[in-house]
């Protein structure tokens, strides 16, 4: 494991990619590596795969692709795109979001960095300009989302590959009453999806569903553990609370069954669904 995990260095910056904390030293293989546990987490359930190329497993990026990250944030996810060479379009509503990312990927060696702000209705791009779509935790943001995707499939080029991620049912569902209220309400997220849902939705866009998945239970007890602590912000320094958590989770992804308990997890509450589609 140590060897994949210093490949993690060279993934998307934690603190940003993950909106999670910095991982306290601790006596493991992830101390080692000095990558924090979140990232651990994600590159054992696919992500940031350096060796292939491929942001998830099931979604390479080349040189040759172009890139839409649709709500790309502060670009975390983007870094990935950018360090493989390939065109990128960073969209987000935010401009301060944009040009954060913007000077971020610009850092890489995309072969081009494109800024749009917008809300994506419509998105400012012709007709099959991109053949790589990116939308992580969007959709439950946005008031229509069969419209909002119906713009993703217009911009891509037939062939096209897409990676849609949207939160568990199961984890947005027991956070209510526990998180703020605000967490459920306009700019946040006002839908809550199914797995069977999200499916459909995606099928109904005119898309072919290549692989379905889910991860991230440590990031769903992470926010629990989040609202429960009353950490001011998404930034250090970190209640005692979450620090344990971190600490705690690094112990049992370095158990022999840890990775299988993980993957257990993973399954029943996770943080996130993904989807990796084509369009025909």
């Amino acid at each position: 494991m140590l060897h994949r995990l210093k490949k993690l260095l060279q993934a998307p910056d934690a603190a940003v990619a993950l909106s999670a904390p910095p991982t306290p030293e601790r006596p493991n293989e992830a101390a080692e590596a000095s990558v924090p546990v979140g990232l651990v987490d994600m590159s054992l359930s696919g992500w940031f795969r350096n060796d292939t190329g491929e942001l998830i497993e099931g979604f390479p990026i080349g040189a040759d692709d172009s890139v839409l990250d649709i709500g790309c944030g502060d670009g975390g996810f983007t870094l990935f795109a950018g360090r493989q060479r390939a065109e990128i379009f960073v969209a987000d509503i935010n401009q301060s979001s944009v040009d954060t990312a913007v000077a971020r990927v610009r850092e890489t060696a995309a072969r081009a960095v494109h800024p749009l702000v917008t809300d994506a209705n419509p998105i400012p791009l012709e007709d099959g300009r991109v053949n790589r779509v990116i939308a992580m935790e969007v959709l439950e943001h946005v008031e229509d989302p069969a419209r909002f995707l119906a713009e993703l499939v217009r911009v891509a080029r037939p062939g096209s590959l897409f990676l849609l991620t949207v939160p568990d049912a199961f984890g947005e569902k027991a956070q209510q009453g526990i998180a703020p209220d605000s967490y459920f309400q306009q700019p946040n997220h006002i839908h809550i999806f199914e797995r069977e849902r999200f499916e459909t939705l995606v099928r109904e866009a005119g898309l072919e569903v290549e692989r379905r998945t889910t991860y991230g239970f440590y990031r769903t007890l992470w926010w629990f553990f989040y609202w429960a602590s009353g950490q001011p912000t998404l930034s250090p320094p970190w209640h005692p609370l979450l620090e344990q958590w971190d600490r705690t989770w690094s112990t049992l992804l370095s158990l022999p069954q840890g990775e299988k308990v993980k993957a257990a997890l993973d399954e029943v509450m996770p943080k996130s669904q993904v989807i990796i589609a084509r369009k025909p």
